[in-house]
């Protein structure tokens, strides 16, 4: 993200496909991602050369809804999707805008601190883990995990950008460091405890979820996992990684999810309560009195929206075009997640193309078909352009495609 709302200027980065922003302090914390060169190819992404080492004494936050397809199955997933932003827009807005690398998983969310912001780290996580378990029953577990401990045991963290927009700028993460926090988290080590009382109100502002349920132009919303075999040379994965962006980029029957015009958007939303609990988290209101403040809250949004009138600086058409550019519906996170909008004879071909790379011992894969998307939002300010926007699948979505793919880690390592 780009919170400043600086212009992306042309520099020399990492080699073609890069831009970079203005130098920060030296001194700051964050200068070191600050000062990150952002791709503007992401196919390049798929090559390992392009990513950064963390410097040392970072730390790694993560959070995941235990049971989350329990949740899917009892039409939650919109409320999971919401728990999962809230931990990247916690952060944020106890950061004040500063940007940070993080990574949205559909039922979770990763991200990366200097260690003068694990107080940060740590009070954002339980926050939202009390706020989740109160508003929605979920049980997120959550952790902290020093650079050191996951470089200790053989992994590393190393991250890059990309522009998603000349606004918006979404994380990337290498090196299989995530992926065994993720799995040390899973295994009870680094637990916090969840907040209580006044430690369960988050601060959650700008987070949203009003746009209707976005369906399929082609036919399918596809959401796709693909994780590197351990041991596998990382040449061979980016190959594979390579060879499913080219795959999907050439098609003409593959697109974003989200049309050019946005998603549509009616009243009362979807999502009117799930937002009136993040209002309730921030504000401690009763919630009866949280859901009439964001029901005239929503109304009025609606309405410009519908009229298209400009409301001081915040310009509804502008508004519209940039969701598309600004949603991350492609990312890598130790493993390359896609969300496509595409027609059942490309999901076929894309199908064979994983079993044929899990056949080679390759990756391991995951792929859930849905016939429609869900959004959630994160706008900080409506009349700037940095407004981030999270895809998944609306029935299942990356959070099945994930339980597929690591059932099958699991059968695979039971079987060595």
């Amino acid at each position: 993200m780009a919170w400043d709302v600086r212009e992306v200027e042309a520099g020399s980065g990492d080699g073609e496909g890069a831009e970079t922003r203005g130098p920060p302090s030296r001194e700051a914390p964050l200068a070191f991602f600050e000062a990150l060169p952002v791709e503007t190819d992401f196919a390049r992404l798929a090559d390992p050369g392009v990513y950064h080492p963390l410097p040392a004494g970072w730390v790694i936050g993560l959070a995941d809804i235990e049971r989350s397809t329990d949740a899917v199955a009892a039409g939650g997933y919109k409320a999971v999707n919401t728990v999962a932003a809230a931990v990247i827009a916690a952060i944020a807005n106890q950061l004040s805008g500063r940007d940070f690398p993080f990574v949205f998983a559909g039922d979770g969310a990763s991200f990366a601190l200097p260690r003068e912001y694990e107080g940060v780290a740590r009070a954002g996580l339980a926050g939202v883990a009390g706020w989740a378990r109160e508003a929605f029953g979920f049980r997120l577990r959550t952790a902290v995990v020093p650079l050191e401990v996951i470089r200790g045991e053989g992994h590393d963290v190393a991250i890059a950008r990309f522009a998603a927009s000349p606004q918006v700028s979404y994380s990337m993460f290498g090196g299989g460091g995530l992926a065994f926090a993720e799995a040390a988290m899973k295994d009870g080590r680094f637990f916090l405890e969840p907040g209580t009382g006044n430690d369960a109100r988050p601060d959650l502002t700008g987070l949203s979820c009003r746009f209707s349920a976005i369906p399929a132009r082609h036919g399918v919303i596809l959401s796709l996992i693909v994780l590197p075999v351990v041991g596998v040379p990382a040449e061979r994965f980016s190959a594979l990684a390579g060879e499913i962006l080219s795959l999907a980029g050439e098609a003409s029957d593959v697109g974003r999810p989200v049309p050019e015009g946005g998603p549509a958007q009616g009243w009362p939303s979807e999502g009117l309560m799930i937002e009136a609990r993040t209002a309730a988290a921030r504000n401690g209101r009763p919630l009866w009195l949280s859901t009439i403040a964001v029901g005239i809250r929503s109304l009025l949004a609606h309405l410009t929206f519908m009229v298209g009138m400009r409301v001081g600086a915040f310009e509804p058409a502008r508004y519209r075009q940039e969701i598309a550019r600004n949603t991350d519906f492609r990312k890598f996170d130790d493993g390359l997640r896609l969300t496509l909008d595409c027609s059942p004879q490309f999901a076929d071909r894309m199908a064979e193309t994983l079993r044929q790379a899990e056949a080679e011992g390759i990756a391991t894969t995951g792929l859930h078909r849905q016939d429609a998307a869900l959004m959630t939002c994160f706008v900080p300010v409506a009349s700037r352009s940095d407004h981030v926007h999270f895809i998944d699948g609306a029935m299942g979505g990356y959070a099945a495609a994930a339980a597929m793919a690591f059932g099958k880690a699991k059968r695979r390592s039971a079987e060595v």
